[in-house]
């Protein structure tokens, strides 16, 4: 009986638990390695853009498409942001990623600019860093991968795939 009530817990945890990230593998890119990528690198960020009305306009945007919100918390000098931004731009990855969110890059500076959008999302102390990905339910404006948002911080030591995968397991 206590075994069973046991496996029965165990069963309903991980019901709860929300999905594991790369649950499906994102789409197969063209490229193995970063060095592949067309150069120069993007400047993704936007350094003079009002965060919050831009970050306001994506999660409308996101629910009414019924698609999540990726917000991309990241700056220009930071060469893992770029080596992001260069794979999210491969046509294959671009594709899914506009099917499936609405994503906005904030640019935070050197941890020193709009850092309201990561504490709208409870993430009040210093980013561990950048880029840091908030997967949001433009429904409910709840941080869908509170444990996970700084997963990327270290791009360049993932292959391309990898960063494909991560961002297809929190896909709609």
């Amino acid at each position: 009986m206590n075994r069973r009530r046991l496996i029965l817990t165990a069963a309903a945890a991980t019901a709860a638990a929300p999905p594991a990230f790369a649950a499906r593998p994102g789409p197969r890119l063209s490229i193995k390695t970063f060095a592949e990528l067309k150069t120069p690198l993007p400047l993704p960020y936007d350094e003079g853009a009002d965060a919050s009305a831009v970050v306001d306009r994506a999660r409308a945007q996101a629910r009414r498409q019924g698609k999540r919100l990726l917000i991309d918390l990241g700056g220009n000098w930071c060469p893992d942001c770029r080596i992001l931004a260069g794979t999210m731009a491969l046509p294959e990855l671009d594709r899914f990623l506009k099917a499936h969110f609405v994503t906005v890059m904030v640019d935070v500076g050197r941890f020193d600019r709009n850092l309201q959008i990561p504490a709208r999302y409870g993430i009040t102390g210093r980013l561990p860093g950048v880029p840091a990905l908030l997967v949001i339910d433009p429904r409910t404006d709840k941080l869908l991968n509170p444990g996970n948002f700084s997963a990327l911080s270290n791009a360049r030591g993932m292959s391309p795939q990898a960063l494909s995968d991560w961002l297809a397991g929190w896909a709609a």
